[in-house]
C-alpha cells in the first residue's frame, strides 16, 4: 500500500512540474529546459529555511516560490524577446549553472554530498509522517496549481499567450506587450515548479543535486509533449504514463543493470514517437510542428 502512496506523491510532484512547464510552453510556446533548476530552487530555498530557521512549511512554501519567482524574472528579462531553438539555447544554459551552483556551492548546498535531515511538514499543527498524509498535502497543492492554471489559462490573459504561441507580431499589433506577458508567465511557471521542489524536500527529507539535472528537465519536457501541451489535463496524464511505466517495466524482471538503460531508451522513443506521429500528445490541443490549437 506504501508503494502505491509512493507513486501517487510522485504522480502529484510531477504534475505541478508539467503544468507549470506547460504555462510557458503549451500556452505562451516558449520552449524552457530549466524547469528542473526552479524545481530546485524550490527545494533548496526551503529545506535551507526548515533546517537552519525552523521557520513553517508554508512559511518556507511561500518562501520557495518567491526566490524562484525572483530568478524566473531576473533570467527571462535580457531574454524575452528571443524565442525557438535560442530561447531553448538560453534556458539550457541556467540550467547548467544553477546546477553547477547547487553542485559547487558546498557552504550553502552542502555541495554534492547534498542536504539531509529536512524535518517532517508541520500543516495546521498536524506533523505529516505518513505516506497517506503526505498525499494529501500533495493533491491538495496539485488541485491548486491545476485550478490556478484553469483560471489562468482561460481568462484574457491566457487568451494574450495563446495569440502570443500562434501569432506573437499580429498579438502585438493588437497593443499588447509580448515582452511583459512573457516575464509574467516565465515567473508564475517558476514559482509553482518550486512548489513541486518544495513538496519533494520535504517527502524526501533528503536533497542533491542529482535530482536536478538537465536530463530531469529533459524529462518534465517529455512529460508535457506525451500528455499533451496547451491543456492543463494533458500534462497530468503525461505525469501519471511517464511515472508509472518505470514501474511497470520494473515487474518484468529485467536485470537490475540492463532496467535503467532501457527506460531510458524507451522514453527517448516515445518522445520521438510522438513527435513524428501525434505532435499534439495524447490529449493536448499544440502540435510542436506548428498544428494550430484543436477544439
Amino acid at each position: 500500500m506504501n508503494y502505491i502512496l509512493h507513486l501517487c506523491v510522485l504522480i502529484c510532484i510531477y504534475g505541478i512540474l508539467a503544468v507549470s512547464l506547460d504555462l510557458v510552453l503549451g500556452f505562451a510556446g516558449m520552449l524552457s529546459i530549466a524547469q528542473a533548476a526552479f524545481y530546485g530552487i524550490g527545494g533548496y530555498a526551503s529545506a535551507l529555511m526548515a533546517i537552519n530557521l525552523g521557520t513553517p512549511f508554508l512559511v518556507n512554501l511561500a518562501a520557495a516560490m518567491l526566490c524562484a519567482g525572483l530568478v524566473g524574472v531576473v533570467v527571462v528579462i535580457p531574454i524575452r524577446r528571443i524565442k525557438g531553438e535560442y530561447l531553448a539555447i538560453a534556458t539550457f544554459s541556467l540550467q547548467v549553472i544553477v546546477y553547477s551552483v547547487f553542485k559547487n556551492w558546498s557552504a550553502v548546498t552542502g555541495g554534492p554530498m547534498g542536504i539531509p535531515g529536512i524535518p517532517r511538514p508541520i500543516v495546521g499543527g498536524i506533523v505529516l509522517n505518513t505516506p497517506l498524509e503526505f498525499l494529501l498535502l500533495a493533491l491538495s497543492l496539485l488541485v491548486l496549481v491545476v485550478l490556478t492554471s484553469l483560471v489562468i489559462t482561460r481568462s484574457p490573459f491566457g487568451r494574450v499567450l495563446k495569440g502570443l504561441r500562434e501569432d506573437e507580431l499580429l498579438t502585438v499589433s493588437f497593443g499588447k506587450s509580448a515582452a511583459r506577458f512573457k516575464v509574467q508567465i516565465f515567473a508564475l511557471s517558476a514559482m509553482f515548479a518550486a512548489i513541486a521542489g518544495c513538496l519533494y524536500a520535504y517527502y524526501i527529507t533528503f536533497i542533491d543535486p542529482t535530482t536536478f539535472t538537465v536530463m530531469e528537465s529533459i524529462f518534465i519536457v517529455g512529460v508535457v509533449v506525451i500528455g499533451g501541451a496547451g491543456s492543463v489535463w494533458g500534462p497530468l496524464v503525461g505525469a501519471v504514463v511517464l511515472v508509472t511505466l518505470p514501474e511497470v517495466l520494473r515487474f518484468l524482471g529485467l536485470p537490475g543493470h540492463y532496467a535503467g538503460n532501457i527506460r531510458q531508451m524507451l522514453f527517448g522513443v516515445l518522445i520521438v514517437v510522438f513527435m513524428l506521429l501525434r505532435p499534439q500528445g495524447l490529449i493536448g490541443r499544440f502540435g510542436f510542428e506548428g498544428s494550430r490549437e484543436r477544439e
